[in-house]
């Protein structure tokens, strides 16, 4: 007979989309969970080969939910900074970071993203509402599509500004950001961003 307590953990931890995959040959994806309900059915780690679709989802509705997390992140990497464009650079440096975290820490790297991208993921957002010629903030729950575009903008953010006027290379800087997201660590730039905005939002209820 299982407690309460039990029964509710099985219910937050889900695993996600991926069964039977490898990302990048290595890692299998079927052994990842995710600790957040409402982003596991849109987190997808399902990766055939190379992660490049070359933008076949571009013109669908929600068509980038199909797109695995891994090459999405990836396209992030490129928007600024010395990477702009160079798809196998980032993609090296992403697969290299992912090598160097598995060494270090024996475990599935892929659960070290997905933890990273569920501590990411800002629970609420503003916008601002006009009455007349008065604009007022109000918060609003973000949709679970939004957290996680959020969240891989703001780890890709944090990675690409860790290497400005820096000798660090991009690879230790997705190796920093990653395990300081994964472990809650306000320190993080993601982390930081989601408490930021969730403290906005708190304040213009």
């Amino acid at each position: 007979m299982m407690s309460d307590t039990e029964s509710e953990v099985e219910e937050v931890v889900k695993p996600i989309a991926g069964i039977g995959t490898q990302v990048f040959g290595k890692w299998d994806a079927s052994e990842v969970t995710c600790k957040d309900p409402g982003l596991a059915p849109y987190i997808n780690l399902t990766t055939v080969g190379v992660p490049h679709t070359g933008g076949r989802h571009a013109n669908a509705w929600f068509g980038k939910a199909k797109l695995s997390v891994v090459e999405r992140y990836i396209n992030k990497l490129m928007r600024t900074g010395n990477y702009t464009g160079k798809k196998m650079g980032a993609m090296k440096a992403f697969e290299g970071a992912l090598d160097t975290i598995a060494d270090k820490s024996g475990n599935n790297p892929l659960q070290v993203f997905v933890d990273a991208i569920c501590n990411a993921a800002p629970m609420e957002e503003i916008t601002r509402i006009k009455f007349g010629a008065v604009s007022q903030p109000k918060a609003v729950d973000s949709s679970p599509s939004r957290r996680l575009d959020v969240a891989l903008a703001n780890l890709a953010r944090g990675a690409q500004q860790g290497t400005h006027k820096s000798k660090r290379t991009l690879k230790s800087c997705i190796i920093n950001e990653l395990n300081k997201a994964s472990a809650g660590d306000v320190t993080s730039y993601a982390v930081g961003k989601k408490e930021e905005l969730e403290r906005i939002a708190a304040s213009a209820r």
